[in-house]
């Protein structure tokens, strides 16, 4: 996948995403997450609450486009991840605009689980 067509997607989605490690750790080779660069949602009373948003990091001492990096917001690392876009899968798709969508899975879903089931789900 391009860092553009990424970009775009996660510009108007929460998106799960599984990706093959940067930086591998002993036995695991792929990193699942949620992310999303819905800048609406981020901005929101709620995600920067629920989501514990905050602005975008400055200036990086390399370009992460030159690299084939995206930028994202990780929903449950709270923080800004770069991930290669080149080895990254779309699970799935969660419109974020409007947000009821979203916030209806966050509150059924995301809200519910323990930190060693979501550790569970990045690692798999």
């Amino acid at each position: 996948m391009t860092p553009g067509t990424l970009e775009q997607i996660l510009n108007s989605n929460v998106v799960e995403l599984r990706f093959t490690r940067r930086r591998p750790l002993p036995g695991l080779n792929f990193r699942r997450m949620l992310a999303t660069n819905d800048t609406n949602l981020l901005n929101s009373m709620p995600g920067r609450l629920a989501l514990n948003f905050h602005g975008a990091p400055g200036h990086l001492k390399f370009s992460p486009e030159q690299k084939g990096l995206v930028m994202t917001w990780d929903i449950f690392l709270q923080d800004f991840r770069l991930i290669p876009a080149e080895s990254v899968e779309v699970v799935r798709a969660i419109k974020s605009t409007p947000p009821d969508e979203f916030w209806k899975f966050f509150n059924s879903v995301l809200s519910k689980m323990s930190e060693s089931q979501k550790v569970q789900f990045m690692h798999t």
